[in-house]
């Protein structure tokens, strides 16, 4: 048998696997392997550009002439398959005198991955913006001038008197002292013990009387908070207070703030108070108020302020600061209790 007949013939044998591997089908119809040879063998001659001598074509008995071969067009793929079975001499050229082609790659198409849950990024909404309040500035009197001001609770021989900067608004209109659900003053007055139980704004006309303890103002005039008045009318407040506490002598004053307490420097020191110069507490026995002949005056005692606008301090720290005035408190009432009850 001729060579290129036998390299057809194993060709068409490689070619029928390799189709049967991949799972191809055939797109013609049924072909005898002679059949086969002879187209092979001409796109071989038409493709190298040479023409074959004569060629003996012999009845062979058909092989498998029942089997449906199948083939594709001549392309490609096909020429790239052919490209397997050329001789090549040894300068590594073909036949043809061409350097073999080197086979097209397969063009891949990515499949497009569906986004799974860890894909998505969460949507975070944003944070709610906090509304700042708006500073405030000094107002003068006649703003609120329709409220009416703040009566005091006081009375002689009390065991302390507490002093606040002004009445709030909330508080001018209630009638009754620390009013605004957001000041502390009713609760500290309990947790530090100053009171047994808690009590509500409109008991503060009770205090003298149940508690030995009363109320006032360093400023009389309402405001919508401290910061409506001026540092000149704070201080100016001083002299005032000074008198209330020689006419009525409490043991102790209660500062309810530290900027009450800063009025009261400014106007005795003409400066002010220094920040190595404050400790809230008891306060030195040089800083007695109320002082008068026969009378050495009345100790002090700044606690921190009870506003719901005063974020400085936190309620754990308040607490801690009230907490001894409150210890004191309860032992001069035991105390005078125990006195009241003693025979003669």
């Amino acid at each position: 048998m001729p060579a290129h007949r036998l390299f057809i013939r194993q060709l068409i044998k490689y070619l029928r696997g390799l189709l049967k591997q991949q799972g191809l089908e055939f797109k013609t119809t049924r072909k005898t392997n002679e059949e086969v040879e002879m187209a092979m063998l001409k796109a071989i001659i038409e493709e190298q550009g040479i023409f074959e001598p004569s060629i003996e074509t012999e009845a062979k008995t058909p092989v498998d002439s029942t089997d449906d071969i199948k083939t594709e067009p001549i392309g490609s793929g096909f020429a790239t398959s052919l490209q397997r079975f050329r001789h090549e001499n040894s300068k590594g050229t073909t036949s043809s005198g061409q350097l073999p082609a080197t086979p097209t790659p397969r063009s891949i198409r990515k499949r497009k991955r569906e986004p799974t849950e860890l894909d998505v990024k969460p949507v975070v909404s944003p944070s709610p913006v906090k509304k700042r309040r708006t500073p405030s500035q000094y107002t003068g009197p006649e703003v609120f001038e329709h409220l009416s001001p703040l009566n005091d609770t006081l009375a002689p021989n009390l065991i302390c008197i507490f002093v606040g900067t002004n009445p709030g608004i909330r508080t001018a209109e209630a009638g009754h002292a620390y009013a605004h659900p957001s000041n502390m003053f009713w609760k500290l007055l309990h947790s530090s013990g100053c009171t047994p139980v808690r009590l509500t704004p409109e008991q503060d006309v009770d205090l003298p009387r149940l508690y030995s303890m009363g109320n006032t103002n360093i400023v009389s005039r309402p405001s919508r908070d401290a910061a409506q008045l001026s540092k000149a009318e704070t201080s100016a407040g001083t002299p005032i207070l000074e008198e209330k506490i020689r006419r009525y002598r409490p043991e102790a004053v209660c500062i309810v703030g530290k900027g009450i307490w800063e009025a009261i420097w400014r106007w005795r020191y003409k400066r002010e108070l220094k920040k190595g110069e404050f400790e809230y507490g008891w306060q030195a026995e040089k800083e007695r108020m109320g002082v008068c002949e026969g009378w050495r005056g009345a100790r002090v005692f700044v606690s921190s302020s009870t506003s719901g606008l005063s974020a400085s301090t936190k309620p754990a720290e308040k607490e801690a600061i009230w907490k001894p005035f409150g210890e004191w408190v309860k032992q001069r009432r035991r105390e005078r209790s125990q006195a009241s009850a003693a025979p003669g």
